[in-house]
């Protein structure tokens, strides 16, 4: 409704990460309504972790729009890569964070010339308001696996390389309960030790 009502085609919600992993978009998006297949062949073709665009949002927090039809050279140079291979003549891009401040990108495609400013500042605002929610109620709960409060305190505490015993004694339970509940957390993670569990909390952001 938010893409519509300002004009655009396509939307999509794109988590950041780290400016130096590389980055996929078919992976990076963690919500959209591409067309089926675009993003896939988007990377076969390209890399978005050398798309210009894809580094300013890294630079700033500052909402932008990109246009392929504007004759601004320095607009032009940073965001036309991207707008080329995607394939969409305007990119709208509203910058948002999580509770926990992982940082995600509203992300607007289009066809349209241009987006007046108030039209830019509302579709700003409620793309906040928005991307809240959606965090709140879907991304919080994927992110977190199914773990539990308790799991995921015995998991803070194997990533910081405590024992089972040492947890024990840490949470006051039976290192057979820390034993059983990392058992849980493996199964939760679909992992097979102690060492992916971690790897994997970390990337996932269950843990930092």
């Amino acid at each position: 409704m938010l893409a519509l009502g300002a004009g655009f085609d396509h939307f999509g919600v794109l988590q950041l990460g780290q400016e130096a992993e590389p980055a996929v978009l078919t992976t990076r998006l963690v919500l959209h309504d591409l067309p089926p297949g675009l993003t896939e062949a988007y990377d076969r073709r390209y890399k978005l972790s050398d798309c210009l665009l894809l580094k300013s949002l890294h630079a700033s927090t500052v909402p932008s729009v990109w246009s392929a039809s504007r004759d601004d050279a320095a607009a032009l140079n940073a965001g036309t890569d991207f707008l080329a291979q995607i394939g969409f003549d305007l990119v709208a891009c509203v910058p948002v964070h999580s509770i926990v401040g992982t940082r995600y990108v509203v992300v607007y495609f289009g066809d349209n010339d241009d987006i007046d400013r108030t039209c830019h500042v509302e579709l700003c605002y409620n793309s906040i308001t928005a991307f809240d929610y959606f965090y709140r109620f879907v991304l919080a709960t994927r992110a977190g696996m199914g773990l539990t409060a308790r799991e995921t305190e015995i998991l803070r505490w194997i990533s910081h390389g405590k024992t089972a015993s040492e947890i024990a004694l840490i949470v006051s339970v039976s290192e057979h309960t820390i034993n059983s509940h990392t058992a849980t957390i493996l199964k939760k993670l679909d992992v097979v030790n102690r060492t992916q569990m971690v790897a994997k909390a970390i990337r996932e952001q269950i843990i930092q």
